[in-house]
């Protein structure tokens, strides 16, 4: 453009006038912004102006909106935009075909331009550098563990020289043989991904992306087992303590990677601290690595100070390496090498470390837990947020003054934490380029300073990094974090069984278990309680916890203890006094039902009190001193009743309805208090142990015991509502939090005060139930979950069956065992009496974690069910829901089973409400299934995870009547008594 004197006239910006009030935002977080919008939206926002419209076609945006929107396989249709339009499913006519894309001059953007760039850019330049790491040819195993094994990394050659995937893993190969097969693939969103490989191919030569899609597959061995046969894990690294757990236990260890160009991971430590393998098949590979500790420059560690959870923050690689890697002093460089066809290079616990493809490459890669690094594994899987944060950033993750205080000894002291039940915080350490400006979390400014803090005082040390646990957290009743690697109970699970099957470890084993349960306090606890009670003290065997249930259970000789810690104090009080009060009236009742449950021989609570532990016996009743000074409980209370027993257990089930999770934990200032229970040892096995033994005629057995045991339970008269006064009652149903609406209750007058806590803890419950399956995700299909407040009623008067029936009485409500798990039964062989006294010689051992009894082999006997365990979740319930964990859980949705269960069973589940009272929905409460189905989407528990497994065809239905006939259609068949 000229002006009037002829010269040349740059564009006018178009910014200002294009982006209006957004122009005050830089262009990244604009496009942040959009990616937040669906794809029609931003198909709208692009009409807005000129700049919106550039912002709204780039290519890495319709990437986004694409991935967040795939359902299905994946297939790339040469751009993103493209894609994302077919996965829409719009009429052709909507698609840009062939119309060209407008042009605009007058607007620049750097933020675009990088983008641009990185998604152009080649990396032949990489080829010529070897790098630094140590280069290994026939290296012998003994030289491994001296040198490398848990201190550096390594390259090493002829590992992989006899492998047939050495040769034949090529994408022509795999194409041919694996095409049709999808792979999960790798990308930044939480959202699963799968493309079949053929697709996959045809993204790779089409692409263009800054960061692409690469698949890394931890499923290839089960979707295609003959890849498995192309290859060993070499002699270096056949030890594997993971290796002892089932393969639904175990967590992910072993990927296959297939990337193009400018695809890799960016920077991380390995999961849970374990070391991995990674042997390269074709292509090369870019690495550099950092020691534990070191946080690259760019990258940002969140820590959550509430359950210890671990978010990396970092820059794509590509990014890193053309960003951030130029901007390092030679003192600050990582490690580096280039890693080539048919080597495999070993990463220690610990270690950061970044990969960039250089060119299409296929490798194989596992993780691995060993004696080198299990104590570290061990640590990472310990309750606590400030050791997490210190093995990945070091030091860094304090302030400066905890920094110089950290080459004091005062430093390595435990220290209380700064912990909120109701506020999930995080701890940031961060190291980035200057200008972040002041009020920056954890900020280190600049590569020296940073590398300078972690040289200071941080040592990648079992006994250094274990300074920094946190006492007061304790395995059983602090929040599990959801990045660790492994659950809670397949912890424990993995534990015993690495104690019971590796005796030359156990001291080894030991100390990982005091790291990560806490055990080394657990025995003393354990000590103290059989010396109170004259119980022999724990063999060896013995000295680690078993179960994988919520609270610390010990085996000793004939003996089983039990202490109550789940969710702390308050809540472990509740555990133990409806127990009691349970015991109790079985006993008065005189019901079958306690022939099949272990004795109590003794109960009680141990503390600490200034270092010393004390002991009181308690039955149960009345309130001991140490308790009553707790102020858990109101002022007046019945020395002769059961204070903490299952009707105040309700209003306090109540009262937790709807807070958050951590807001019910109440352990900090009640640490040093143990409820605890002696009961006598079972023989047998659990059934856990023998569901894939056992025969049907067995299993069908088991299903009819489990019908006549709860038919015992549910007919045992509960407690009187009388133990607790009804300002007790008015005080709990009225009770606010600062964040909670009233609740909608019914205003029928003659609703009894039993039946109105009830309906309230169900009609809070329905308020959050959207947003709740919406955070556990997983199987549950989003469609249903939009559509799920309509499904649950509004008035659960009708759920609960309160239908006046002649005599203007309610039903009656039940004592229920929420949860009856194949973890909680117990079977003995035939010929072996479930009455013998606990005193015969022929008292099964337990001869491992799980096992209770008998040595004898399992195969091939014929065993009979004899107890059903675990009464700490007891409540006060309708009879329905114990058939909840039954059918999912021990039947696996068998309805066979089912129905054996409820031919024993004989009791009504419920009343054809529509043939009592007449409604506009009376079709469906008078469906047992519906009420079933109801349940199972209000749980406390995430049970529609266990639905949608079993039944996996519900992953495509499209309303909750199709899943809940599915599940539980057998039952509208009972009609109570047959």
């Amino acid at each position: 453009m000229e002006n009037s004197q002829g010269q040349i006239e740059a564009p006018r910006d178009r910014r200002h006038d294009a982006l209006g009030d957004l122009r005050v935002l830089p262009d990244e977080i604009v496009c942040f912004i959009l990616e937040l919008l669906t794809p029609r939206d931003v198909a709208r926002v692009a009409c807005v102006s000129s700049v919106m419209y550039i912002l709204c076609n780039e290519e890495p945006l319709w990437m986004s909106l694409c991935l967040n929107q795939v359902t299905g396989p994946l297939q790339f249709k040469g751009s993103w935009k493209t894609t994302a339009l077919d996965i829409e499913n719009l009429p052709d006519e909507y698609k840009e075909g062939s119309r060209m894309p407008l042009r605009f001059d007058g607007f620049n953007s750097l933020f675009l331009y990088r983008r641009l760039y990185r998604c152009h850019t080649t990396l032949d330049g990489f080829s010529r550098d070897s790098g630094n790491v140590e280069r290994k040819k026939d290296l012998s195993l003994e030289a491994f563990c001296n040198e490398y094994d848990g201190k550096k990394p390594v390259l090493l050659s002829g590992l992989a020289d006899t492998w047939p995937a050495r040769h034949i893993w090529t994408t022509e190969h795999l194409l041919e043989n694996y095409g049709d097969t999808a792979f999960r693939i790798s990308q930044s969103r939480s959202r699963k991904i799968s493309m079949k490989f053929k697709d996959y191919v045809s993204y790779i030569n089409l692409q263009r992306d800054e960061d692409p899609l690469y698949i890394f597959d931890d499923k290839f061995g089960e979707v295609t087992p003959n890849l498995l046969k192309d290859y060993t894990v070499p002699h270096l690294f056949k030890e594997d303590y993971f290796d002892i757990l089932d393969k639904d236990q175990r967590p992910p260890y072993r990927w296959l990677i297939i990337g193009p160009e400018r695809s890799g991971a960016s920077w991380h430590v390995d999961p849970a601290l374990t070391s991995a393998w990674n042997t390269l098949l074709c292509g090369r590979k870019r690495w550099a690595l950092y020691p534990p500790g070191k946080v690259p420059l760019g990258v940002t560690v969140h820590v959550n100070e509430e359950d210890g959870d671990v978010n990396i923050e970092t820059p794509s690689s590509l990014q890193w390496w053309l960003d951030f890697y130029p901007l390092l002093a030679d003192e600050d460089k990582p490690i580096e090498c280039t890693q080539l066809p048919g080597e495999t290079i070993y990463v220690p616990s610990g270690w950061w470390h970044c990969v960039l493809n250089l060119e299409t490459t296929i490798a194989v890669t596992q993780n691995f837990v060993n004696s080198n690094n299990f104590e570290f594994v061990c640590l990472d899987m310990a309750p606590g947020y400030r050791h997490k944060g210190i093995c990945r950033a070091g030091l860094l993750a304090f302030d400066e003054h905890d920094s110089e205080d950290a080459q004091q000894k005062a430093f390595y002291e435990k220290r209380s934490s700064s912990y909120s039940d109701f506020t999930r915080k995080q701890k940031r350490i961060k190291t980035d380029k200057s200008g972040d400006g002041p009020n920056s979390e954890r900020t280190v400014n600049g590569a020296s300073k940073n590398y300078n803090l972690w040289k200071e005082g941080f040592s990648y040390d079992i006994g250094f990094l274990s300074m920094f646990l946190d006492e007061e957290r304790d395995h059983y009743n602090f929040p599990w974090s959801s990045g660790n690697s492994i659950g809670q109970r397949e912890l424990r699970e993995w534990l015993s069984k690495l104690w019971a099957t590796k005796p030359g470890m156990r001291e080894l084993i030991w100390k990982g278990a005091c790291l990560a349960l806490n055990v080394g306090k657990w025995s003393e606890r354990l000590a103290e309680v059989c010396a109170f009670h004259n119980l022999p003290s724990s063999s060896d065997d013995e000295r680690l916890p078993v179960g994988t249930g919520s609270n610390p259970v010990y085996l000793v000789d004939d003996f089983v203890i039990k202490f109550f810690v789940e969710e702390g104090l308050e809540a472990s009080l509740y555990g133990l006094g409806t127990e009691l009060e349970f015991y109790s009236l079985l006993c008065e009742d005189n019901s079958a039902l306690k022939n099949h449950i272990p004795d109590v021989l003794a109960s009680g609570i141990l503390y600490l009190e200034h270092g010393s532990y004390i002991n009181v016996p308690w039955d149960g009743k009345g309130v001991p001193d140490v308790i009553a000074k707790c102020n858990l409980l109101p002022k007046k209370c019945r020395t002769d009743s059961f204070t903490f027993g299952a009707w105040r257990k309700k209003l306090i089930e109540y009262r937790k309805t709807g807070l958050p999770i951590n807001g019910s934990i109440n352990s900090v200032g009640h640490s040093g208090i143990w409820p605890y229970i002696i009961t006598r040892r079972c023989k047998g096995k659990i059934f856990a142990e023998l569901r894939d033994i056992l025969s049907w005629e067995d299993t069908t057995k088991l299903a009819s015991f489990l019908g006549e045991q709860l038919r015992n339970l549910h007919l045992l008269p509960h407690p009187p509502l009388n133990f607790i006064t009804s300002s007790e009652i008015e005080q709990e149903l009225d009770f606010r939090d600062a964040n909670y609406d009233m609740v909608s209750v019914s205003t029928k007058s003659n609703i009894t005060a039993e039946w109105d806590i009830f309906i309230r803890t169900l009609t809070r419950k329905k308020k959050d139930v959207s947003v709740r399956l919406t955070n556990w995700g997983g199987p549950i299909p989003r469609r249903l979950i939009e559509k799920v407040d309509e499904y649950i009623p509004n008035d659960f008067t009708k759920l609960l069956h309160l239908v006046e029936d002649s005599s203007n009485a309610y039903k009656s409500c039940s004592w229920i065992h929420s949860d009856i798990m194949d973890d909680n039964i117990y079977m003995e062989p035939y010929g072996i009496s479930s009455n013998s006294s606990g005193n015969d010689e022929d008292v099964g051992r337990m001869d491992n974690g799980f096992s209770n009894g008998c040595d004898d082999a399992v195969d091939g006997k014929s065993w009979h069910p004899s107890y059903i365990l675990d009464f700490s979740d007891l409540s006060i319930g309708l009879p329905i829901l114990d058939l909840i964990p039954i059918y999912l859980d021990v039947f696996r949705g068998d309805s066979c089973l089912l129905k054996r269960f409820l031919e024993s069973y004989k009791l009504p589940l419920g009343r054809n409400i529509s043939k009592c009272e007449p409604t506009q929905d009376g079709d469906k409460y008078g469906r047992l299934s519906y009420h079933a189905m109801c349940h199972c989407i209000l749980h406390d528990d995430n049970v529609l995870g266990a639905v949608f497994s079993i039944w996996n065809e519900l992953t495509t239905a499209t309303s909750w009547e199709e899943v809940e006939l599915k599940v539980w259609g057998v039952l509208n068949d009972y009609q109570g008594f047959p």
